[in-house]
């Protein structure tokens, strides 16, 4: 009997671009394929997917992707990695709602399968049958999958929490004992939440604490949160239309969601209640409840533009509340404690933070975790879904209910485990990050990521001369010119002793009769570096620009 294999392209070590593959022999099965966000020395980089050549050169054995939820860090990076590898899609009706709108953006619906699955769903190939367990998140539709496999059932919880008072769906906690009651080779297991300690908050205190601040505020309520937090949206709505107020919706994916959601039934409105944001100044301030996007202070999000007093329609009047009902994303919260102030500034009540319930993350605390492993019972297990601090927690709570150290492996993208039921061998595959930048895929590497580095850093020189080849002359120029470097009219000493050193050493070039423009770029080089770092202490790219007249 062969061995499964078990890897990830992406989510291991880090928060975001989750991607996992669990392979038999001829089979393989996709679980998610999402984005993270770039890091700040990533200039100019719009978002980053995980790396699939394994799955190019082995796409005759794939079965389908399949979507554990809706969050981008599940299913952003579907439009380009499809591009690349074409994979039926299995999710649920939210989930495959948000992919069908994505795709749509990048004209490719008719040419992906997609099919809705729910809880009840098997779908079997000749080695593998995957199944599917509902579990509570900050989106409807999320699910646990288990792969039954001639080895033994590979179980991914998916994103988690254990929600007893859940908004929408419950846990399937007598489908997961049944699942553990069998035999579970590995088990998969988010570890967002790892390093918390108890219980996560229940969804449901957050609508509590809502009302509670939409009862009390005078003048309008603008509140942000995530688009996809579908379950919390609601609980908006239900409190806006307590207090009588109409909502209004400012935000692209906020808008979009709010279709998907009405269309499918997630999210409920009464008629007339849901009004056009230039209508809003129709009413009186306690009669309106603004929802937009912006709660992690991202540049161009609805409520970064508000704060700014550069948003087209909404600013903020002095008797406003501003909610902001999430946490800061890990990297985010220069930005969001940026906005805040803004925000105050521009003389709003802004509530957010832990003091108020008007957050609760959608992963399960450390409590959550113990019980999921003690609920799944697994052999092998492997901490997924979390930077590598949160992985060795999980691991140490894994340690605490009982499973042996050696059966636990904290992995690294591209890793793999080849598991049988007696057995763990480790392995490699090709895994690492590719970069998008507009509608290029992978066409901004390290080199063009260290161009832009030093380009913002020291700035740019540009070198301009022509030149007469064949009576090795120097016809106009050199002309520098200064791009983010300094400014040309403050420094103009710098830059006539800068152009006398090129001209001079030009002038020998020519008078040695250098015919190689390589060459004579490599002399103008030698002069002008060193004399621009010993005046200034920077280090600018230079560009030659050499024309032959």
């Amino acid at each position: 009997m062969s061995e499964v294999k078990i890897f990830g392209l992406g989510g291991l070590g880090e928060i975001g671009k989750n991607m996992y593959c669990v392979e038999y022999e001829d089979e393989i099965i996709v679980i998610d394929c999402g984005v993270k966000f770039p890091e700040n020395e990533m200039f100019g980089i719009d978002l980053v997917i995980p790396d699939v050549s394994y799955l190019i050169d082995n796409k005759h054995k794939i079965k389908g992707l399949f979507l554990t939820h809706g969050h981008e860090d599940h299913i952003g990076a579907i439009p380009f990695v499809q591009k690349q590898v074409k994979m039926p899609i299995y999710g649920g009706r939210l989930t495959l709602g948000l992919v069908k709108s994505k795709l749509e953006e990048h004209r490719m619906v008719a040419e992906v399968e997609m099919n809705f699955v729910n809880e009840d769903s098997v779908i079997a190939f000749n080695h593998m049958t995957v199944s599917f367990f509902r579990t509570n998140h900050s989106i409807p539709d999320s699910y646990g999958i288990c792969i039954e496999t001639p080895q033994g059932k590979v179980v991914h919880t998916g994103d988690f929490k254990l929600d007893m008072t859940p908004v929408g769906h419950s846990t399937e906690f007598a489908k997961m004992a049944k699942i553990g009651n069998g035999d579970v080779l590995v088990l998969l297991s988010d570890s967002t939440n790892s390093e918390r300690p108890g219980f996560t908050m229940s969804e449901r205190s957050v609508g509590e604490g809502i009302l509670d601040v939409v009862t009390k505020a005078r003048g309008r309520i603008i509140l942000a949160t995530f688009a996809s937090n579908v379950h919390r949206l609601q609980q908006v709505v239900d409190a806006a239309k307590a207090q009588n107020r109409k909502i209004a919706v400012i935000g692209r994916s906020m808008e979009k969601v709010f279709l998907i959601g009405q269309e499918l039934g997630y999210i409920q409105i009464p008629e007339g209640m849901l009004i056009d944001i230039k209508t809003i100044d129709n009413y009186s301030d306690n009669q309106i409840l603004i929802i937009c996007t912006g709660s992690q202070g991202e540049p161009m999000a609805a409520l970064t533009r508000i704060a700014s007093g550069s948003h087209r329609t909404v600013q903020i009047y002095p008797d406003d509340t501003v909610i902001i009902s999430a946490s800061p994303i890990p990297g985010n919260t220069v930005n969001v404690s940026r906005t805040i102030d803004k925000l105050y500034r521009a003389g709003a009540n802004v509530i957010h933070g832990s003091v108020f319930d008007i957050h609760a993350s959608g992963h399960g605390s450390s409590e959550e975790l113990k019980l999921m492993l003690s609920f799944i019972r697994p052999r092998y297990f492997i901490p997924i879904h979390g930077e590598y601090r949160m992985l060795k927690t999980h691991a140490k709570l894994a340690m605490q209910v009982g499973i042996e150290p050696k059966n636990i492996f904290v992995m690294d993208n591209g890793e793999c485990m080849r598991a049988t039921r007696e057995s763990v061998t480790m392995g490699k595959v090709p895994a690492g990050v590719v970069l998008i930048d507009g509608s290029g895929i992978g066409d901004v590497g390290n080199i063009v990521l260290r161009d832009r580095k030093h380009l913002a850093e020291d700035g740019l020189i540009v070198v301009v001369v022509s030149i007469d080849m064949k009576n090795f002359k120097v016809l106009t120029g050199p002309d520098l010119v200064s791009r983010g470097f300094v400014y040309v009219r403050g420094s103009e000493t710098l830059i006539q002793e800068a152009t006398v050193l090129v001209k001079q050493k030009l002038l020998e070039a020519m008078d040695k009769k250098v015919k190689d423009w390589s060459e004579l770029k490599a002399q103008i080089n030698e002069v002008l570096k060193p004399y621009i770092f010993e005046k200034t202490g920077r280090n600018p790219m230079i560009l030659t620009i050499l024309m032959e007249v």
